[in-house]
C-alpha cells in the first residue's frame, strides 16, 4: 500500500499528465487548420495587362515552400483553368525566399516565413466579362512536422472596358467560400475520421462493460452531496479526464509512429498481417471467447485512490472507468488506432479525441441531469448483442489488411471471389444472429424479435444480396475500394464475353492493328482493369508510344490504394473514358507498392535519395517522386512519345466529365504539338 506522501506524489503525477495531455491535444488539434492564409488582389498596369497578386500570411514557426523545388516535398504551384479571353505572360514570380537545411526532408530547400507574395501577369484579350479561376497547391511545415498538401481556390472577374481606366481593379472573390472550401478539402479526411471515431465511441457506450456503469458513476458524484454545483463540477472534471486519458494514448502513438513509417505500415506484409490478427482477436473477444482486461494490480491501485474525493478523486474515477471498461473498449480503441496507423501525427490524436468525446458525454450529461436515469433502459442481454454485432464487423473489416498483404506480395490467398464469399458468410451469420437463431456464450434468451433487430436484419440481408452477383463478376461499385481487384477473380462473365468477342474479331480480320508492340514486362504479376491492354514498365511503354506515334497515359497506382480502385470502377469503366484509353493512348500502370524483386539489370540508383531500388514498387515510386514531385496515388500523367508532358497531371477525381476533358485536351495537345512544364 502507498503511504500518504507516495499517494500525494502519484496523484499530482496523474493530474500533471492530465493537464499536459489537454494542452498537447488542443495545440495539435488546432493544427488541423492550415497555418497559411491567402489573400488575393489585382493591379492594372496598362489597358490590357493586369497583375494577379497572391499574398500568403504564414503563422510563426511555420513556413511555406517555394515554387523552385526540384524534388519532394511538393512545391507551391499555381494552377489556372484554361479558358479563352486572356493569356498568361510568363510564369508566376515570387518574392525572395530563404534557402536552408530542412530537417523534415533532410535537404536544403527554399521556403518563406511570415509572408510571401506571388505575382502572375496576364493579358486581357476580350472586352467581355471573364472569370479567371484556378487553385494554389501548397504544403506548410514547421521544424517537426508537415501538414498534408492543401488547395486554395481563387477567382478573378474582369471586364476590360470597365477596368481600363482603373489604377487598381477590384476582384469578385467569395472570401468565405474560399476559406471554408479550402479547409474542407485539406482536412476532410481528418474530419471524417473524427466523426467515425465519434460513432465508435457511441457504440462503446452500449457494451456490457460500460452501459451499467452509467448509473453507478453518476450516483458516485451525486451521493452525500447537497451542493449540486460542486457535484456537477466534479462530473465535468470526470468527463474531461476520460477525454484526456484517451487523447494521451493517441498522443503517445503519434510520437512513437512518426511520419517516416507510413509506406512501410501501409504496404509491408508484417504490419498488415499483425493488424489482421489484431482484428481477429478483437472479434473473438466480442464473441465471448475471452476477455481483454487490464492487469488487476493496476485497476486496484486506481480504485484505491477514488476515495480521496474532490477533483483528484474524479480523475482517478475516470482512470478506473477506462481500465475496467477495457475489455469492451479495448478492441474498439485498437480498431481506431490501427485505422489511424499510417504515419500521420494528427490522426491517432483526432481519433482518440472523437472516441473519448462520445464516450465521456453520457456520463457528464447524466451527472448534470440525474433525473434522466429513470428513463434509461435496463441493462441486460441486448447489450451483449451489440457487442456480438461489433464482433462480426471486426471480422469483416480485418480481411482488408490480409488482402493488402496478399496483393502486394502476390500470395494468391484471398482472391476477389474468396473475399466476397467470406463477407457473404459473415454478414449472413450476422443477419441470422439478429433474428435470434444463433446464440453466443453470454447471450440471454430471445423470446421474440424486436423491431430494431428486424430492421437491422433486413439491412444486413439486403447487403448480402447485393454482394452475391459479385461472385460472377458484377462490379459492386459501392465496394470497389475495399474488394480485391477484378483480375483476381477466376470466373468473370464480362471477361468471358470480351474474350469470346475478341477471338471472333481476330479470326474475322487478319489486318487488325496490334494494340501492343511487345509482351509487357511483369504481365504475369500485374493487370489492368476492364480488359485494357498496356504495360507496367515506363521505358517499355514509351518505346511503344514512339513506335505507334500515340500519347502515353501513365497511371501511378498501388495494390493498397482504395482511391485507385474507386477511380477504376467508377470513372475508367465509363464507356467514354474506356474507349479513349483503348483507342487513343498507350496505357501503362506503374505500381508503387509492389514488392516483386527486379532482375539486377533493371535496378536503378535513385537521383532523389541515392539508394538502389531493387523492387518494382520502389523503382516507380522513385520515378514518380523525382519526375513529378509527389508520391500520392492515383496520379495520372499524359506524355508525348518524347516523354514531354501534354497536360498538368491529374489526381483523384470521380467526375467523369472532368476526366474525359483531361484526356481530350491531352489528345488535342498531342496533335498540335503543344507541351507544358510541370508547375512546381
Amino acid at each position: 500500500m502507498m503511504n500518504k506522501k507516495q499517494s500525494k506524489i502519484y496523484s499530482r503525477a496523474i493530474f500533471s499528465i492530465f493537464i499536459f495531455s489537454l494542452f498537447f491535444a488542443s495545440k495539435l488539434f488546432a493544427q488541423v487548420y492550415t497555418p497559411v492564409l491567402w489573400q488575393m488582389s489585382s493591379k492594372q498596369i496598362s489597358d490590357t495587362e493586369v497583375e494577379l497578386i497572391f499574398t500568403a500570411s504564414i503563422e510563426e514557426t511555420w513556413h511555406l515552400y517555394s515554387q523552385d523545388i526540384p524534388m519532394a516535398p511538393p512545391a507551391t504551384t499555381f494552377n489556372f483553368e484554361e479558358i479563352e479571353g486572356y493569356e498568361r505572360i510568363g510564369e508566376v514570380s515570387e518574392t525572395e525566399s530563404f534557402s536552408e537545411y530542412d530537417p523534415n526532408f533532410e535537404m536544403i530547400l527554399k521556403y518563406f516565413s511570415d509572408e510571401a507574395t506571388f505575382v502572375q501577369k496576364i493579358k486581357l484579350l476580350t472586352s467581355e466579362q471573364i472569370e479567371i479561376k484556378g487553385y494554389i497547391n501548397f504544403m506548410s511545415c514547421d521544424d517537426t512536422q508537415c501538414l498534408p498538401p492543401a488547395d486554395e481556390e481563387f477567382s478573378f472577374i474582369f471586364n476590360k472596358s470597365e477596368n481600363a481606366n482603373d489604377e487598381a481593379s477590384s476582384i469578385a472573390l467569395a472570401d468565405d467560400k474560399i476559406n471554408s472550401d479550402t479547409e474542407e478539402n485539406s482536412n476532410e479526411t481528418l474530419i471524417g475520421f473524427f466523426f467515425l471515431a465519434f460513432l465508435f465511441g457511441l457504440a462503446a457506450i452500449l457494451t456490457p462493460c460500460v452501459f451499467p456503469m452509467i448509473p453507478m458513476t453518476v450516483s458516485f458524484f451525486m451521493k452525500d452531496s447537497e451542493n449540486k454545483a460542486k457535484g456537477r463540477l466534479h462530473a465535468t472534471v470526470y468527463g474531461i479526464s476520460i477525454i484526456a486519458i484517451y487523447v494521451f494514448i493517441g498522443s503517445v502513438l503519434a510520437v512513437v509512429a512518426g511520419p517516416g513509417i507510413a509506406n512501410w505500415l501501409s504496404t509491408h506484409w508484417l504490419p498488415n498481417i499483425l493488424f489482421f490478427l489484431i482484428f481477429m482477436i478483437f472479434a473473438a473477444s466480442f464473441f465471448g471467447m475471452f476477455e481483454i482486461v487490464m492487469p488487476h494490480w493496476l485497476v486496484s491501485k486506481s480504485t484505491s485512490n477514488e476515495d480521496r474525493g474532490g477533483i483528484i478523486g474524479s480523475i482517478f474515477m475516470a482512470f478506473t472507468l477506462v481500465l475496467v471498461s477495457f475489455s469492451c473498449t479495448g478492441p474498439i480503441v485498437g480498431t481506431i488506432l490501427v485505422e489511424s496507423a499510417g504515419g500521420q501525427i494528427l490522426k491517432p490524436i483526432i481519433g482518440m479525441l472523437g472516441f473519448s468525446l462520445a464516450f465521456a458525454l453520457p456520463f457528464t450529461l447524466f451527472a448534470f441531469f440525474p433525473q434522466w436515469l429513470n428513463k434509461l433502459p435496463k441493462s441486460g442481454g441486448w447489450l451483449n448483442s451489440v457487442k456480438v454485432v461489433l464482433g462480426f464487423l471486426e471480422l469483416a473489416l480485418g480481411l482488408k489488411f490480409l488482402s493488402i498483404a496478399d496483393q502486394t506480395y502476390h500470395w494468391g490467398l484471398l482472391d476477389r471471389e474468396i473475399y466476397l464469399a467470406l463477407w457473404i458468410v459473415i454478414f449472413t451469420l450476422m443477419g441470422i444472429y439478429l433474428l435470434g437463431k444463433i446464440k453466443f456464450a453470454h447471450d440471454s434468451d430471445t423470446p421474440f424479435v424486436s423491431v430494431p433487430r428486424l430492421m437491422l436484419a433486413i439491412l444486413t440481408f439486403s447487403f448480402v444480396v447485393y454482394m452475391i452477383p459479385g461472385l460472377w463478376g458484377a462490379p459492386l461499385k459501392a465496394l470497389s475500394g475495399y474488394l480485391p481487384p477484378m483480375h483476381t477473380q477466376d470466373f468473370d462473365i464480362d471477361k468471358s464475353i470480351r474474350d469470346h468477342l475478341k477471338m471472333a474479331n481476330l479470326s474475322a480480320s487478319t489486318n487488325e492493328k496490334k494494340a501492343l508492340c511487345e509482351t509487357p514486362k511483369y504481365h504475369d504479376l500485374l493487370h489492368l482493369p476492364h480488359g485494357l491492354e498496356g504495360y507496367f514498365d515506363y521505358d517499355q511503354a514509351l518505346a511503344c508510344a514512339k513506335e505507334q506515334n500515340k500519347p502515353l497515359f501513365i497511371d501511378f497506382t498501388g495494390h493498397g490504394c482504395v482511391n485507385c480502385r474507386e477511380m477504376e470502377a467508377n470513372v475508367w469503366a465509363d464507356p467514354k473514358v474506356l474507349s479513349r484509353l483503348k483507342n487513343n493512348f498507350i496505357v501503362t500502370a506503374l505500381y508503387v507498392d509492389d514488392k516483386s524483386k527486379l532482375p539486377e539489370e533493371d535496378w536503378i540508383t535513385s537521383d532523389y535519395d541515392g539508394k538502389v531500388k531493387k523492387t518494382i514498387g520502389k523503382k516507380f515510386a522513385d520515378f514518380q517522386i523525382s519526375q513529378f514531385n509527389t508520391n500520392a496515388q492515383p496520379f495520372y500523367v499524359l506524355l508525348n512519345p518524347n516523354g514531354e508532358m501534354l497536360m498538368q497531371p491529374k489526381a483523384y477525381d470521380l467526375n467523369i466529365d472532368n476526366f474525359v476533358k483531361f484526356l481530350d485536351e491531352g489528345i488535342e495537345n498531342f496533335k498540335s504539338g503543344k507541351t507544358v512544364q510541370l508547375r512546381r
